[in-house]
């Protein structure tokens, strides 16, 4: 073996072992990816703002003085009135599905009239948004406004059950 081949053996097995490291790092990070073990990332909702969470909790308490019986059925949240300013693209309004239900909601936020502000994807046990983004922006006044609940189950094509309204007054200032 000649000088310089004797000086680029130590180069070439710090490369070769330097390459081997970042392919068994790539490797196995492409294993993590897709061995479904990482936590689902929170769906993206329709529209320009608000964000889909795992661990929604409508914040209200089960009974008035505090304690909890047992349910049976499907959890609606329920609201009497919310408020925006005119202009505003969102509205801060807990819309989710309770996370003791066993179905999924697809929540459409709509006027009286039927005009729709927001509709969300299905949305699974213990989903739900702290905002909504609005479809369009509405003018000073008071609006009969209502969340439109469409239960459905939980397979692959959303079967639809049955549905519920949760109307309130929306103020816009």
């Amino acid at each position: 073996m000649d000088k310089k081949a004797k000086r680029n053996t130590p180069v070439m097995i710090v490369l070769v072992l330097l390459a081997a490291i970042i392919i068994g790092g790539i490797t196995g990070y492409v294993v993590y990816l897709t061995s479904g073990q990482q936590k689902p990332a929170a769906e993206k909702s329709k529209g320009v703002v608000g964000r889909i969470t795992d661990g929604w909790d409508d914040g209200i308490s089960d009974e008035p003085d505090g304690s909890s019986q047992a349910k049976s059925g499907t959890s609606i949240p329920g609201y009497s009135s919310a408020s925006m300013n005119e202009g505003d693209m969102s509205l801060v309004l807990r819309v989710g599905n309770p996370p003791e239900n066993k179905v999924g909601l697809i929540a459409t936020v709509r006027l009286e009239d039927g005009t729709v502000l927001y509709e969300s994807p299905v949305l699974r046990p213990g989903q739900g948004l702290e905002e909504i983004p609005l479809n369009r922006t509405l003018s000073k006044g008071e609006y009969n406004a209502e969340v439109y609940y469409q239960c459905v189950l939980l397979d692959d094509e959303h079967t639809p059950l049955n549905a519920a309204i949760s109307a309130f007054r929306l103020h816009v200032n």
